[in-house]
């Protein structure tokens, strides 16, 4: 098998956190609503356990914390649930940046539909960042959300939370903001200001089929969320049907090792991509994207004279990378990313995406680069 470069996409379940997630499928195996025998209650107790260390994640209170089937279900009830509350105020103004991933454009793009609700998306530039005056102009009276990814999925480029959140204080709005790619990986989630939080397990070397969304308070009140489903009080009433309890366990372990292990997995990543950039150097690459505010795992590069369906064919046999988002790569069309940080097409098509871990990386840079050598020749 090749070299795996696609972290972005997904990673590998930690064993540690495999163990955990057997461990409540094989021998406390009951349901977490089950409250009259020992299962139910063991069950119940390993689900708040993983509220309480998914909630250190970002500083929350773990009765903040809701579990869903991944980040995207999470931007959904983040964005679709404050539809009747934006109906209600008479508010129909949401903000949102252009580079924002597929499952919170098409959920605001739903609301635009059926809620008549207007959708202006804020562009960011080459640099991958959003100027958060930008934000400040387009700030109305009416605008009742602000939906603002913590990093981007494709460039991992991290936007600037801390000075998004000066310009939103005293502002009505709730604020979104999708951190399925940073979360547990790196801090500024901790202020108060974030309203909604959407954290996916399978970005964090936990398993897939589990997420959460963040509901913080203000002050004794929730966010006035509506669910999407119906069916059950689970998850406050949010998120009805039974609690995967060996997912959620699993989860809250992968989040408890991530939180442990945060410097040491950030300092393995710079340190691998001290050892890919010096490879690939000799290829003079244009890097897509503010290198000096990316994830240490992403890296986001165009090779000129170089197609990116080209060298991934290339690489096939060495490294698996991608192009782009694993949600949209069915698609040859040029990445709505890249095309909206406004670079030319011919730079965005040559696009490629690589990101590791902080396990030791098993593949030669010197290979890779060589052969994209040869291939320009």
């Amino acid at each position: 098998m090749p070299a795996y470069l696609d972290f972005c996409s997904t990673t590998p379940v930690d064993g540690r956190v495999s163990a955990v997630v057997q461990h409540y499928m094989e021998a406390e195996f009951g349901n977490a609503g089950s409250r009259t025998h020992e299962y139910g209650t063991a069950a119940n107790q390993a689900v708040e356990q993983a509220r309480s260390h998914v909630a250190e994640g970002c500083g929350a209170k773990p009765d903040e914390v809701l579990f869903t089937s991944g980040a995207t279900e999470a931007n959904n009830l983040a964005l679709l649930g404050l539809g009747a509350h934006a109906k209600r105020t008479g508010c129909r103004h949401a903000l949102a940046l252009a580079i924002e991933h597929k499952a919170v454009l098409e959920p605001l793009a739903a609301l635009a539909a059926s809620q008549e609700v207007e959708v202006e998306l804020v562009l960011v530039g080459e640099r991958g960042w959003v100027d958060p005056g930008e934000i400040a102009d387009r700030l109305r009276p009416d605008t009742f959300v602000v939906s603002t990814m913590h990093a981007n999925n494709e460039t991992g480029v991290v936007q600037p939370l801390d000075d998004i959140a000066e310009l939103l204080r005293g502002h009505p709005a709730y604020w979104h903001v999708d951190a399925a790619q940073t979360f547990g990986k790196t801090g500024g989630l901790a202020d108060g200001r974030i309203d909604l939080i959407s954290v996916s397990g399978h970005k964090l070397y936990g398993p897939m089929g589990i997420g959460a969304l963040i509901a913080r308070r203000r002050g004794y009140g929730r966010p006035p969320l509506t669910p999407l489903m119906f069916g059950g009080g689970q998850e406050r009433g949010l998120r009805p049907g039974t609690v995967p309890v060996p997912l959620v366990a699993g989860l809250g372990e992968a989040c408890r090792l991530a939180l442990s292990e945060q410097g040491k997995r950030a300092s393995a990543c710079a340190a691998e991509r001290a050892k890919a950039t010096t490879a690939l150097e000799t290829l003079e690459p244009t890097y897509n994207g503010d290198q000096d505010q990316v994830l240490p795992h992403v890296m986001n590069l165009s090779i000129p004279g170089l197609d990116a369906e080209a060298a991934m064919m290339i690489l096939r046999d060495l490294a698996a990378i991608s192009n782009g988002s694993a949600c949209t790569s069915s698609s040859y069309e040029p990445s709505h990313v890249l095309s909206a940080m406004g670079l030319d097409p011919q730079r965005a098509s040559g696009a490629l995406r690589v990101s590791w871990s902080h396990d030791p990386v098993l593949v030669d840079w010197s290979e890779v680069a060589e052969r994209l050598k040869n291939a320009l020749r």
